[in-house]
């Protein structure tokens, strides 16, 4: 399991399914953003196939972050 800490943030990189390098926010400040995948399992699961498994969420990093997951 590699990870990757930003500021107080702990990154299970085997949980990263997408990072937009070169953004912007609504600001105009240049952001990064990383997509997690984490598996979601329920009882149901286990004996259905379903195209839900799994959580997506993105996270906006601005400022030192965005240097840090760059050059990462």
């Amino acid at each position: 399991m590699t990870s990757i800490k930003i500021q107080n943030i702990v990154i299970n990189t085997s949980y990263v399914a997408v990072v937009m390098l070169d953004n912007q926010t609504i600001s105009g400040k240049k952001s990064v953003s990383v997509a997690l995948a984490t598996p979601k399992f329920s009882s149901l699961q286990w004996n259905t196939i379903t195209p839900n498994l799994y959580y997506y969420k993105w996270i906006e990093f601005t400022g030192q972050a965005v240097i840090t997951l760059q050059d990462y």
